[in-house]
């Protein structure tokens, strides 16, 4: 295995590390510590994107001075043994503390992203952030299947065990990497050289199109994970089916909707054929999706989620193709970590949104509240994004160097 394939290990491990009781965290909390209440679980899913957002720029920082291989093994190392801490927890207050202080340190591994993407020449860069896209959907399916069978057979004990465990394993890769000498250094050599080239300082007209990519990027994520803290709930009582692996199974559609598509466009590529943008067919399409999660009959709700995830792979792959072209292999880093932390604001605000509306509306309004962001989110794209065509992009820059 090369590099590119480790690194694409260990983010489908971090991912299903993280999905594991993603969508189960309302059945956790209720079996754990006897809590239900869908306000809490909102709260603690903005809570997870607070922590995310706020710890991934200074990685980002450390990451200037420290190889991004190296510094994983102490961060994952820290998110493995916190996890193991959460098993300990007395109270709710303990968990989210320790949780809190696992998911900080495990944020770092999104650093891998850039890591990866200075390591590959602009012309590559649609179809390998197609692959990382189909990468974080297949860890998505995993993770909620895996985490659905886990909960339903062995309980929330074994939930934690199962993330620390992925932890762990990423701490493992990492060490592997680094023994063997397959590491590329970023840190030294070319790659610092087109560091050091960047300027350091915040220019807020020099970034305003990266701002503008971010505005965007809030709305999308706010709208499309308006639906996902109370998605498992959703369907058990819609369907009658109470089975965690089942919810779970559920959840993970729009996973397998992405490796389809995935296949799709490299077959498209392997022709020769190049890939139309249709950023707002695909964001309408996507709010038909959401409108047919709310109808009261599973085939509708498994229409919607097909729908759903295939709108939804489009767009992020365009979004981030986009994020890409905008910025430069120098400051891939910090300007991934300025859309991230856009990113994880929305994430955030649909969090406490979803908890809210949940508790005092019901279960359907999400999915119709959704339907209308990604409505405003085609308005907010056609408005104010400017990107550079592919080929313009590749003949104002020098291509990174490829692995």
């Amino acid at each position: 295995m090369n590099l590119r394939s480790h690194i694409i290990t260990m983010t489908v491990l971090a991912v299903i590390s993280d999905a594991i009781l993603i969508p189960f965290y309302p059945q956790f909390y209720s079996e754990r510590y006897g809590l239900d209440s869908a306000v809490h679980v909102g709260a603690y899913v903005a809570a997870i994107s607070i922590a995310v957002m706020c710890t991934l720029p200074i990685w980002a920082r450390v990451a200037r001075r420290v190889e991004p291989l190296y510094l994983l093994v102490y961060t994952q190392f820290a998110a493995g043994s916190f996890s193991l801490l959460c098993d300990w927890a007395p109270d709710v207050e303990t968990y989210w503390v320790l949780s809190m202080l696992m998911f900080m340190c495990k944020s770092s591994y999104l650093l891998m992203y850039p890591y990866m993407m200075r390591l590959t020449p602009k012309d590559e860069h649609a179809a390998t952030i197609g692959v990382l896209s189909v990468v974080v959907h297949f860890g998505a399916i995993f993770g909620a299947v895996v985490g659905g069978l886990v909960l339903e057979a062995w309980g929330p004990r074994a939930s934690i065990y199962a993330m620390a465990a992925g932890d762990f394993f990423q701490m493992a890769v990492c060490m592997y990497l680094i023994q063997s000498g397959k590491i590329v250094r970023v840190n030294s050599g070319a790659h610092a050289q087109a560091a050091a080239a960047a300027p350091r300082r915040f220019d807020w007209r020099a970034r305003l199109p990266i701002l503008r990519l971010a505005l965007v990027m809030l709305l999308f994520d706010f709208s499309a994970y308006l639906i996902r803290p109370f998605f498992s709930v959703y369907w058990q009582k819609t369907t009658g089916y109470d089975s965690e692996l089942i919810s779970g199974m559920a959840f993970a559609i729009p996973g397998v909707v992405a490796i389809v598509a995935l296949r799709l466009h490299a077959r498209i590529r392997a022709r020769g054929g190049r890939l139309p943008d249709h950023t707002v067919g695909n964001l309408l399409l996507g709010m038909v999706g959401l409108l047919l999660h709310a109808a009261p009959d599973p085939v509708w709700i498994v229409l919607g989620r097909l729908l759903y995830g295939w709108a939804l792979f489009q767009i992020i792959v365009k979004l981030e193709v986009n994020l890409f072209r905008l910025s430069t292999p120098g400051r891939y880093a910090h300007d991934y970590s300025i859309t991230n932390f856009f990113q994880n604001l929305g994430v955030l605000l649909s969090s406490f949104a979803a908890g809210a509306i949940v508790d005092r509306y019901g279960l359907h309004l999400p999915f119709l509240l959704a339907a209308g962001g990604f409505v405003l989110t085609a308005l907010l794209d056609r408005l104010i994004l400017d990107v550079p065509s592919a080929d313009h992009v590749a003949k104002l820059e020098v291509p990174a160097h490829a692995n």
